[in-house]
């Protein structure tokens, strides 16, 4: 075989790096195009789509915020719904008039109320459930495995059971009657509770959600790529992979997993004051142990530590079950001219079987990462 000159040689690699770097631009564009224009193609068959759509950019930032921890860092939390529930509460009682109808002196003090903007709240919110998970954290250095999961599910119930008995001897929460009339987000003067018309195109609510959803999303994507390949993500690997050798490497095993706990929380308390936010409403019911576990299987059935795969697990794991609410009935009347199963009972049989066949299909994850 003919050898290549010297300087085709040196030129190959040059003209691979810029194929790909065109393919990955042209990929992203493309993508970018599909995201922006999705919520209008899924509208046309009506709002409840486009809420399913706004609704899985918010679990997936909890889940790549649960990925900090499960993971990056090999810590099992079963309490994460914790830090989701302080930062929608935060957000509560800073944009509602809840606190300055029970509190004279709140009213006295701040007689605009507290005057913050939409973005220092959402910081509010992350710096808060960050501290939150601190100090999770520190009892709880010592342990791992099944007795890491019991006690951050024990945390995770105080937190909700707090929130359900915070209404006496003072209303700081509401109890189980929740918080209402919480205002929208504003940024830049745009109510993101009314439509937006721009060039002749009208961006509902839900529309406006989404696409604030979305920027945050790639935001917290973009983090946890940077986070992956920084010294501090490859320090968590190592204390996944074996503590004892990390911490003979030189590795502060207590700070590592406190920063675990703390960053993921932060991104918990930001998908919380999302929440809160997009609802209007919040209340203990929607903070229960259930949510903590499906935020669990999105992260262990897209694959652990794997970026793009918790974003296709907090897909598939969201949208399937929503999905087949609304069209398991229809469906059944169309094949066999009535409901056989309750709707509800076939979403949970999906669902539940769907977990099942990957787990055994896919026992690391649908997308499995690689270590070098």
């Amino acid at each position: 075989m003919k050898k290549l000159p010297t300087e085709y040689k040196n030129f190959l690699p040059k003209l691979t790096i810029s194929i790909n770097a065109k393919n990955s631009l042209l990929f992203l564009l493309i993508i970018s195009l599909i995201l922006l224009c999705l919520p209008f193609l899924v509208g046309l068959a009506g709002n409840a789509w486009v809420r399913i759509l706004t609704f899985s950019m918010l679990y997936i930032m909890l889940a790549l915020g649960l990925n900090i921890v499960i993971g990056y860092a090999g810590l099992l939390d079963l309490g994460y719904v914790a830090f989701y529930a302080v930062g929608a509460y935060l957000f509560a009682l800073l944009t509602s008039p809840h606190l300055i109808e029970n509190f004279q002196w709140i009213e006295q003090t701040f007689p605009l109320g507290f005057g913050l903007s939409s973005w220092s709240i959402i910081l509010l919110s992350a710096i808060l459930a960050g501290f939150t998970g601190i100090l999770l954290g520190f009892p709880v250095l010592r342990l791992r495995g099944d007795y890491l999961a019991i006690v951050t599910l024990g945390f995770g119930e105080i937190i909700r059971i707090f929130l359900n008995n915070l209404n006496a001897p003072v209303n700081l929460t509401n109890g189980p009657q929740g918080i209402s009339n919480i205002a929208p987000i504003t940024i830049l003067n745009l109510d993101f509770s009314r439509n937006l018309e721009l060039g002749g195109l009208i961006f509902s609510s839900i529309h406006l959600h989404y696409y604030l959803f979305l920027g945050l999303t790639i935001l917290i994507v973009l983090a946890s790529i940077r986070l992956e390949n920084s010294r501090l993500g490859r320090a968590w690997l190592a204390v996944k992979e074996d503590e004892v050798a990390a911490k003979a490497m030189g590795i502060n095993t207590r700070n590592i997993k406190l920063l675990a706990f703390g960053l993921g929380a932060s991104f918990g308390g930001i998908s919380g004051s999302m929440f809160a936010s997009f609802q209007g409403f919040v209340s203990p019911e929607s903070f229960v142990l259930m949510e903590s576990i499906i935020i669990v299987s999105m992260v262990v059935l897209g694959g652990m530590g794997n970026v793009m795969g918790v974003i296709v697990g907090a897909i598939l794991l969201y949208a399937i079950p929503e999905i087949l609410r609304l069209i398991a009935r229809p469906l059944q009347e169309i094949l066999f001219s009535a409901e056989i199963i309750p709707s509800e009972a076939l979403r949970m049989l999906v669902y539940g079987m769907s977990m099942v066949l990957i787990m055994l299909l896919k026992p690391k994850g649908l997308i499995s990462r690689k270590i070098l």
